[in-house]
C-alpha cells in the first residue's frame, strides 16, 4: 500500500478525528493499544466511534495500580471495548519470587525486565492480531523521542502507525473527556519507565 505520508501529515496531522476516519477508511486490519494511563479514554472513544469492533490491545504488565484496573473495567464496559489482554509469560509473583523487586533504571537487569513485561507481550499481540494499522495515544509532550515523531508513520515491517493525539495538550484531552462524559485515571505507574519523560522502549522497537 502506497501512502503519501507528507501529504497526510500536513493535511490531517492536527485533525485527530479526521485522521482516525482516514486510517479506518484504509479498510485494513486495525488495532488500538492502550495502557489505561491518564486520558486513555480519548483515543479509545475516538477510534471505537469510527470502528466499534476494533481490537483493543492492552499489555497488562501486572504492576498496575488498583485504580488503573478499575478504570480499565469502567472504560471497557462504558465503550463496549473488544479488549484483548496480553500478560507476561510469568506472573508478577513468579518473577519477584525468583528475581526480586523491580530493578532500578540503572540496573543492568532493567532492559530484560522491560522486554519481559512489555515488549514480548506486544510482539506476541502483533503476531496474533496481525494488524496493518496501529492506533496509539502517544503524545509529543511525553518524551523527546515522541516529540520528533509524525502523526502517521510506516514502520520498517510496513505497519502503519497512527497517533491522532500527538499534538494534543492535556487541556485538549480533558475537554474531550468532559464533552463526551468519559472517565479518567491519574493513579497510574509504568514500572518500565520509572520517570515521566523516559521512553519505555516500545516506540523505539516499533
Amino acid at each position: 500500500m502506497s501512502i503519501d505520508l507528507a501529504r497526510i501529515n500536513t493535511e490531517l496531522g492536527r485533525n485527530a478525528e479526521g485522521l482516525v476516519d482516514w486510517a479506518i477508511g484504509l479498510g485494513q486490519p486495525t488495532i488500538v493499544t492502550t495502557n489505561f494511563r491518564p486520558f486513555e479514554a480519548v483515543i479509545l472513544h475516538m477510534v471505537t466511534r469510527a470502528k466499534p469492533d476494533v481490537p483493543v490491545v492492552w499489555m497488562d504488565n501486572g504492576y498496575n495500580t488498583e485504580a488503573t484496573y478499575r478504570f480499565a473495567d469502567e472504560v471497557t464496559k462504558q465503550l463496549g471495548l473488544d479488549l484483548h489482554i496480553y500478560l507476561p509469560r510469568r506472573s508478577r509473583a513468579h518473577r519477584e519470587a525468583v528475581e526480586g523487586p523491580t530493578p532500578a533504571l540503572d540496573d543492568p537487569r532493567h532492559a530484560a525486565f522491560t522486554e519481559e513485561v512489555k515488549l514480548e507481550p506486544f510482539a506476541r499481540a502483533l503476531r496474533e492480531t496481525a494488524p496493518k494499522v496501529w492506533f496509539t495515544a502517544l503524545r509529543a509532550t511525553d518524551t523527546a523521542v515522541r516529540a520528533q515523531m509524525d502523526p502517521v508513520s510506516v514502520n520498517p515491517d510496513g505497519l502503519i502507525k497512527v497517533a491522532p493525539l500527538l499534538h494534543w495538550s492535556s487541556k485538549d484531552l480533558y475537554a474531550y473527556c468532559e464533552a463526551h462524559g468519559l472517565p479518567n485515571n491519574f493513579d497510574y505507574v509504568d514500572p518500565t519507565k520509572g520517570e515521566d519523560n523516559r521512553e519505555c522502549g516500545l516506540h523505539l522497537a516499533h
